[in-house]
């Protein structure tokens, strides 16, 4: 049972790693989103032959600045696109971890992974932080995923209130409270047992 809860605590140590990924990964969504909607927001000012004031007497201004605009909104969006998927990529090893979890107890009985020895962690206990760590993630993966098709569609791109709302939103993520995932691992790695 020892070597058992040694390869539960590897597992805790790789989600401690994948989270700091995410933490990263977080602080550049936010530049990129924030990016992203303050071209959008110039491109509907720019839109408007009013705003160019003197400008307008320059053959094709409004056509030049609006094109660039758009190549700098491309190179954004697409930036985003591979920023969702590096968190797809967490999310996918945050599963593997736990599905090898899982897989590590399937030999033993239901009354072994229920066993307790002081106040190290059971089995069970390691499993169910593993799945509550990778369901957190995955329904906040998720969440962004839906935010950022919203910015990338082609459908009118949102308001510049929609699109502060929705950076809002971003901002006040991680949705995944530190404080449980932090218990989560208290109870799992206490003196470096599971």
């Amino acid at each position: 049972m020892e070597v058992l809860v040694k390869k539960y605590q590897q597992k805790y140590r790789k989600i401690r790693d994948e989270m700091d990924r995410w933490d990263q990964l977080q602080s550049r969504l936010l530049l990129q989103f924030g990016n992203a909607s303050s071209v959008m927001e110039r491109l509907q000012v720019l839109q408007e032959p009013k705003n160019y004031g003197v400008l307008k007497s320059i053959n094709g201004i409004k056509e030049e600045i609006l094109g660039k605009q758009m190549m700098s909104l491309e190179v954004i969006l697409h930036s985003l696109k591979d920023t969702m998927s590096d968190f797809q990529g967490i999310v996918v090893s945050l599963e593997k971890i736990f599905r090898d979890g899982r897989h590590l107890a399937n030999g033993s009985s239901k009354k072994v992974n229920e066993l307790r020895i002081g106040i190290r962690p059971s089995i069970a206990d390691c499993i169910e932080g593993l799945k509550v760590v990778y369901e957190m993630h995955q329904s906040e993966y998720l969440l962004k995923l839906s935010i950022v098709s919203l910015l990338t569609s082609k459908i009118p791109p949102p308001s510049a209130g929609d699109l502060g709302a929705l950076r809002q939103l971003l901002i006040d993520q991680p949705n995944i409270p530190k404080e449980e995932v932090r218990s989560i691992f208290d109870i799992i790695l206490a003196e470096e047992i599971c």
